[in-house]
């Protein structure tokens, strides 16, 4: 009964125009459990969202968030609470260990190591870099080991406003002991020298991943989608 109450409520809802769809957030828990994933790496973790998202839709293994906007970092850690199994490094990633320069946008979120291209910031002309700060990056390699067993099975998500290349450069070691992977696709350049939709599926395919999952994300005035995210998993 409950079966044909949910299918005719679905019919009725399409009818109308809608639909009905299973939150990104209960597939990609689906799965990290279905692949046994125990450690994500939260690339781009900002104030803390994913891991939140990734705690109230079930997911109990190690999260080890990476984050180097102090104002960010500090709303991260607050965001972590007393959870005992949710590690923090305030750095960002990329393809060797320096000190670089960041620029920070007016929603923090689209703060980055690129400059903003002219696609953003015709998307979004509310949205501008106002000022920069100077941050510590390091490769994942250097960092990873020491949260990673012998037998863990790690989901690798990305969320670095157009620095994905240069992280997966810095992480070719870490990448091999992943049985999955999320990264943004972008179908335009939003940040100069970001790397676009084809280069990305390719280099995630070459290190033997299969896309299971496309979440529509930033989206112009026009409605036309500029981006989404991709989630990949060992076949």
């Amino acid at each position: 009964m409950a079966d044909w109450i949910v299918r005719t409520a679905m019919t009725q809802l399409a009818k109308r125009g809608f639909v009905v769809r299973r939150n990104p957030a209960v597939r990609r828990q689906a799965m990290l459990q279905k692949h046994g994933v125990d450690v994500v790496f939260d690339v781009g973790a900002a104030s803390g969202a994913y891991g939140r998202e990734l705690r109230d839709f079930g997911y109990r293994g190690t999260i080890v968030s990476f984050e180097p906007l102090a104002d960010a970092y500090a709303r991260l850690v607050r965001a972590c609470g007393d959870d005992p199994t949710w590690r923090t490094h305030q750095c960002a990633l990329g393809s060797r260990s320096e000190k670089a320069e960041i620029n920070v946008a007016s929603n923090s979120d689209s703060s980055s190591m690129l400059p903003l291209a002219t696609a953003h910031l015709a998307a979004a002309p509310h949205v501008g870099y106002v000022g920069t700060e100077v941050v510590d990056v390091d490769r994942l390699d250097a960092l990873a080991p020491e949260h990673l067993g012998p037998d863990s099975r790690a989901f690798l998500k990305l969320d670095t406003q157009g620095f994905e290349r240069q992280v997966l450069e810095g992480a070719e070691e870490t990448l091999k002991r992943c049985v999955g992977l999320q990264l943004e696709l972008s179908f335009v350049s939003l940040y100069d020298g970001g790397m676009l939709l084809d280069e990305a599926v390719a280099m995630a395919y070459a290190a033997g991943f299969h896309l299971v999952g496309l979440d529509p994300g930033f989206a112009d005035p026009d409605g036309q989608v500029l981006q989404a995210d991709g989630v990949f998993f060992r076949a």
